[in-house]
This record gives C-alpha cells, structure tokens and sequence, in this order.
C-alpha cells in the first residue's frame, strides 16, 4: 500500500526526537518504511460549525443577486475559478480550494424543533428512541485508547430549539458532550471554563482522593446489584471525568497561552474563540468538537432566524463567522491538522428564497446549502444546484441521510456500521438508505 503523505505536524513531533539523541540519518527512513508497511493514517476529527436558527443560503454559500430573490447580497470571485459566493464572506472565499459547497440540501423539515433534531442526529424524531447526536456518534466511534479528554465537547451551544438533539441519546451517559460555555472578563476578554473541574479550595488532596475512593466502593456496590448498561455507563462517565480533572490535557482550555496575534486572528468574541478552543482541543486528539454560533453583539439573540432585517442581520453574522473560520483552517493547515480534520458548517434548514414585507427570510427546508471542507474531502467544487429563482433543487437533491454517511465517510467510517440501541435494535450511523456523495470524498 502507498505511503499517507506525512503532515508538518507529525513531521515536525517526529523529527524533535532528534533533540532527544536520536539520529535523523538512521531513523527516519526506517520510520517511514515502517508506516508504508502498515498503511495506517492518523486518527481523524470533525469541528462543526452549528449555525442555530438556520442561515440564509442566498447571503452566505448560493447568492442570486441577477434574480430579484437574491436581494442586494452581491457575489464574489473566490480562490477557485467559476465559483462564486456571497460578499459577506470574503476570506473564507480564499480558503474555496478546501471547502465542498453543497447547494442542494433539501428536507420536509420547516419547524425548528424538528429541524434540529433531524439534523443534529440523522434521524427524524419519531418512535420510543432518542438518537444521539452526530457529535456522540462520532467521538464514540473514534474515541482515543487512554485520552484523557472527553470525546466530544459541544462550545456554547443554543440548546433551547430542542435539547434533546444535543444529547447521546441512546448510548447512554458515557458519551455525552461536555458543554462547555464562554465567560467574558473585562480584563481577559473571552475565556472557556470547565465547570467544577477542580476539587473545593478547602480540601486537601489526601481528602479529595478519599473521597474519590469511597465513590468508586459505591459506584461498585451499585452496579453488583444492577450490572446493566445505564449503570456501566454511568460509571465510565465519572471514571473520564477524574481522569480529565488530574490530566495536563484540561491545558487546551487556558487560550491566555497563544500568542495575542493568535487570538486577535479569530476574532476576540465567543464563537471566534470557541474555533480556536476547538484547535486546540483536536491537536490533543478531541474526536469531535463543535462550536455555535448563536448571536451577535446588538442581535437581539435571534441568530440566523432572520425573519426581519436578514440582510443586515446575515451581515453581522458573517462579520463574526468569516475570520473564525478562515482562521481556523488556515491555523489547521500551518500545523498539518487540516488533512486529517473534517470541518462541517450547516443549520438547520435554509431561509425562504422570496424576501417577506419585513425585509427578512422565513423558514426554508426546500433547497438550501451546507459545507464540507478538509480531511477526507476533495475541495474546491460544488455539488448541486437550485432553479433560477432558489425556490427549488434543480440537480443532485442531497438528503440528511446521505450527508450523514458523507460524513462518516469523510471520517473513515462505515455508514452502515450500527450501534445497539437501548432497546436491542441495532441502529446505523446514518439512516437506512444513505447514499455518500462520492465526488465529494478523497
């Protein structure tokens, strides 16, 4: 099998073994026979960008400005030739060579409970289950042997449309995001703090690690009685949540130790600093990570439910969403994280291609767009279409189900493969059906 192309990063953690005697000449090429021979790549992880409220597909990734529908929104040319997007995200323009635009979403789903959960989980809400969310999915699938950091951590999220879509669902405790929510300082700006992650100050850490040892005898004498799966789970969340209280790792969380340049780049608000968290969290191997964009200062908390004044409202966003990204990649890029790392942005459902009397979009699950960029994807194209006025998907419709096994393939992992529900039905990663876009993967 071919070699996997080493990424900077690796390169860059390999070779600094030298600093410790060993010599370049000798094992760096038995090192790179080594990984022809087994033809393993690194592990993978998602960061999704979660536009709650559902943003308007003319004003960001499919704008119409040649059709009265498309408003004022003007396009513009981006890194890659004959593709064009709206004005409101000019440096994500020149990231286009690693981003696949999906034009052609379309679902059934106009209310934003359902839409939520649907979309957050692959699977509509009907029948006696709770499926998990996307992020639980994925981080119990690719969670790392030994990580001492949670396998998915959720950065303020907007729970309120339908908190069960935010949740494990099904699998049980054990792989529920960690929430994680900014916290704004007059002096330190925007920072994220893990909530009752250290022990009270009064406590010695003799007393701490007693009382750790009398839940453990507890949490043992629970489950002899009752030795079934809520119980395991239960146990192994509080187990990973020691584990991360005495590791080195929570240091992903203390962003005062990057450059101010760093964070100056993102953006100094709570969704630009939760892109850089979420570097941060999958250089230590985080599986999935995802971070919301809700809001913005002077946005009367609406986000992208733009029934009134949306081109101001999708400009403001996109003031916010535009650095934070392009940051993001680029930063995942420069330390060789970008090949191996999904980036994912979509919401819920789309806005209403006609402009309603109060300047705004209404609700739209007809024909609207979502984005896939980095590791797994080939970038730089677009996949479907929509009729002239956006009123409807002219070609390649994708369904939630095929984006979902798109992304799992992206992932490196198998649609079809099943998790045991709590009532014994073995459920896929993406719904019966899925097709993967192909043109769209590596």
């Amino acid at each position: 099998m071919a070699m996997q192309r080493m990424s900077r990063g690796r390169f860059c953690g390999l070779s600094g073994l030298s600093l410790l005697g060993a010599s370049m000449s000798g094992w760096l090429p038995r090192l790179a026979a080594q990984v022809e021979r087994s033809g393993q790549r690194p592990p993978r992880s998602c960061i999704l960008l979660w536009m709650s409220g559902g943003p308007s597909q003319m004003e960001t990734f499919d704008p119409h400005p040649v059709h009265e529908n498309g408003g004022p929104t003007k396009a513009i040319e981006t890194s890659v030739a004959g593709i064009r997007i709206a004005e409101h995200l000019p440096r994500v323009a020149q990231r286009m060579q690693d981003l696949a635009l999906i034009r052609s979403m379309t679902t059934k789903e106009g209310d934003h409970t359902r839409a939520t959960y649907y979309l957050r989980t692959g699977y509509l809400p009907q029948g006696p289950l709770t499926y998990p969310a996307l992020g639980s999915v994925v981080g119990k699938a690719l969670q790392r042997e030994g990580s001492d950091l949670p396998a998915c951590i959720s950065i303020n999220p907007f729970r309120a449309l339908n908190p069960a879509a935010f949740t494990s669902g099904f699998l049980g405790p054990a792989w529920s995001p960690l929430v994680v929510a900014a916290e704004t300082d007059a002096d330190q700006g925007v920072s994220f703090q893990v909530r009752n992650l250290k022990p009270a100050s009064r406590l010695s850490g003799g007393q701490v690690d007693e009382r750790l040892r009398l839940l453990g005898v507890l949490e043992q004498s629970f489950l002899a009685d009752r030795p079934d799966a809520p119980g395991r789970s239960h146990l192994q969340s509080y187990e990973r949540a020691v584990r991360m209280m005495k590791s080195a790792s929570v240091e992903a969380f203390e962003l005062e130790r990057e450059d101010a340049s760093v964070r100056e780049a993102y953006g100094r608000n709570p969704f630009g600093q939760g892109c850089l968290l979420a570097r941060r969290l999958v250089e230590r191997g985080v599986p999935f990570v995802e971070v919301s964009l809700n809001s913005v200062a002077g946005g009367a908390g609406r986000g992208w439910d733009t029934h009134a004044d949306n081109f101001k409202a999708v400009g403001d966003l996109c003031g916010v969403l535009d650095p934070a990204w392009s940051a993001l990649l680029s930063d995942l890029q420069q330390r060789g994280l970008l090949e191996n790392t999904l980036v994912v942005w979509m919401g819920e459902f789309g806005r209403t291609p006609k402009i309603n009397e109060n300047a705004g979009r209404d609700h739209w699950p007809g024909s609207w767009s979502a984005v896939l960029g980095g590791g797994g994807i080939r970038g730089g194209q677009v996949w479907g279409s929509v009729s002239e006025d956006g009123m409807e998907v002219r070609e390649n419709p994708v369904r939630v189900p095929d984006l979902m096994a798109t992304i799992c393939r992206a992932m490196g992992l198998d649609p079809s493969a099943t998790n045991l529900s709590n009532i014994g039905r073995p459920i896929p990663l993406a719904d019966h059906g899925a097709v993967p876009i192909e043109p769209l993967l590596v």
